[in-house]
């Protein structure tokens, strides 16, 4: 019997480069590196890109729905609108700016700003101003001081102190879009007979002070009332005379000027004070010029 012939298979190993020599590097270092090159296209974009552009952006993405508003982008939408690319990111940026107001004019922000104003910009006459809260709003009490008045006697020209004063209210008032109200204030002494009255006193000190809200940025379009009070609504009550009767009272109103009633007084600044009679919004102001007391 032959012996069965036997097939001999030889299998060769061939010795490669495997693992870290491979080729699978080549794909993540190609991912790695278009990984680099959109971020830094990014930071390019980004320092290319003007603010008002960036807000824009920023408020399209933030509102942007993938079913509404898919295949149109927000420059299409300027043109079927007819506004130009421009004016709608300056429209845009306004909305976004006034939102931002519109966040920080609460009652207790309003008095925390006022409060540090003061502080930081009125050191040497801060004893002539009194901030605090009420129902109403925030009020803000320029007063007299013994032998410190900030107008002078039977004046209704402001003292450049009592200017000052006002400059620095206005500084944290223009960023808030509440209305304002300014109050007159006078002590019990009379006036000598012929003389001008406390009535016009209170009145032309307060149109004083919204004349100076004026000139220094506050639009005639957010005051809401002036009201001269005279000496029916005395600070301190018990001192009829005292110099602090003596004021100008600005108030920021929480939303509703129109039907927001006359805030209270007191002796007591950080304490809501009884009520004064409610003026007629668009009452008639009365010209600050007034002939001084002899």
């Amino acid at each position: 019997m032959a012996e069965e012939q036997k097939t001999i298979i030889i299998k060769k190993v061939k010795k490669g480069h495997g693992g870290g020599h491979g080729g699978a590097w080549k794909v993540a270092y190609a991912d790695f590196v278009t990984a680099m090159m959109a971020f830094f296209l990014l930071l390019w974009l980004l320092s290319m890109t003007s603010d008002v552009q960036k807000a824009v952006l920023s408020q399209y993405f933030e509102h942007f729905s993938l079913f509404d508003t898919s295949g149109k982008s927000f420059m299409m939408e300027s043109s079927d609108t007819g506004v130009q690319p421009g004016q709608e990111q300056m429209k845009s940026v306004e909305v976004i700016e006034t939102a931002s107001e519109l966040d920080a004019t609460s009652t207790e922000e309003i008095e925390a700003k006022l409060t540090k104003a003061v502080q930081e910009s009125l050191a040497e006459v801060k004893d002539h101003v009194m901030v605090d809260s009420f129902a109403g709003g925030v009020r803000i009490q320029i007063v007299d001081l013994e032998s410190s008045p900030m107008f002078p006697s039977g004046s209704a020209v402001p003292e450049p102190k009592a200017k000052e004063i006002i400059q620095v209210v206005t500084a944290t008032l223009r960023g808030i879009p509440n209305k304002i109200a300014v109050e007159g204030h006078t002590d019990a002494a009379p006036f000598r007979t012929g003389q001008i009255t406390n009535w016009e006193l209170s009145t032309g000190r307060a149109s004083a002070a919204r004349i100076e809200l004026e000139k220094n940025g506050i639009g005639s379009n957010r005051i809401a009332r002036v009201v001269g009070y005279a000496d029916t609504d005395l600070l301190e009550k018990n001192k009829p005379l005292d110099p602090r009767n003596r004021r100008v009272s600005i108030i920021v109103l929480d939303g509703k000027p129109a039907k927001a009633a006359a805030p209270p007084v007191s002796a007591e600044p950080a304490k809501p004070l009884s009520s004064a009679p409610a003026p007629t919004p668009g009452m008639v102001d009365i010209a600050p010029r007034l002939a001084p007391a002899r």
